[in-house]
């Protein structure tokens, strides 16, 4: 293993994120911010409560695992993107380092500013709402195996992205489509059928299902079933990416 290697990709990937930490940090807060202030103020005040919870602590997991995804996704891409823009990546390929190597230094340190990031927006989801986390155990787990999750799948984006246009392309029109429809904001056992049952072929669902049930002790669906999901996914995003580097698609070209 070489530590090092992995080291100097990690720091390199968090130092941009200081660089940039209004676009990192505070932005999404912000963004949080008004959120609450929109959807606990408009809807809040119309609909006191969702399955015994009030609504304002309801949507925070929702708000956490939006946040979550989109900058886990983001981060990992543009991560091993510019190296193919600038065509630095031929120096990776040809140092030292391993693939895995390679993408702990970059899915680690995308992960890491995501999870940074959710603990950042919890904190301040605190002073809008009560919080109560009654599996602080299970919510640490799914916060971690998210990031990981769709941070491997951000990698995977960067690598097959041609331009900065196919780059934002996934997070704009399927990720935050599907986190909105994954009952980040309501409970899909709200929705008439057959909606409801078109809900569950949304994977987003069993994240938030599951990250809801670690704050109160409930979700949409079975917490084994969310878990189960999750890994699944990660599973598939790392059988992927061993391909890629087996093959070369997208590196070597």
């Amino acid at each position: 293993m070489n530590l090092h290697g992995v080291w100097a990709i990690y720091r390199f990937e968090m130092a941009r994120a200081l660089r940039t930490l209004w676009q990192s940090l505070v932005a999404p807060v912000l963004t949080t911010s008004l959120y609450f202030i929109v959807f606990g103020g408009a809807i809040g005040s119309r609909m006191q409560t969702v399955d015994g919870v009030g609504y304002g602590s309801f949507i925070v997991p929702g708000l956490i695992m939006l946040s979550l995804l989109t900058q886990s996704v983001g981060n990992a891409s543009i991560g091993i993107y510019f190296p193919k823009f600038t065509g630095t990546v031929f120096e990776l390929l040809s140092a030292p380092i391993s693939a895995m190597e390679m993408v702990l230094g970059y899915v680690g340190a995308a992960a890491t500013k995501s999870v940074v990031l959710g603990l950042i927006i919890l904190a301040t989801s605190a002073f809008f709402v009560p919080i109560t986390v009654l599996h602080p155990g299970a919510m640490i787990a799914f916060l971690l195996l998210t990031a990981l999750a769709f941070s491997l799948f951000g990698f995977i984006l960067g690598i097959w992205a041609g331009s900065f246009e196919q780059l934002n392309f996934v997070p704009m029109l399927l990720i935050t489509p599907l986190t909105f429809l994954g009952g980040s904001f309501y409970s899909i056992d709200m929705l008439p059928q057959p909606w409801r049952t078109v809900s569950l072929f949304n994977p987003v669902v069993y994240l938030v299902s599951g990250f809801r049930w670690s704050f109160f002790g409930k979700g949409d669906v079975d917490i084994a079933l969310s878990l189960g999901v999750t890994l699944g996914f990660l599973v598939v995003c790392l059988a992927i990416i061993a391909w890629i580097f087996k093959s070369g698609w997208r590196l070597k070209s």
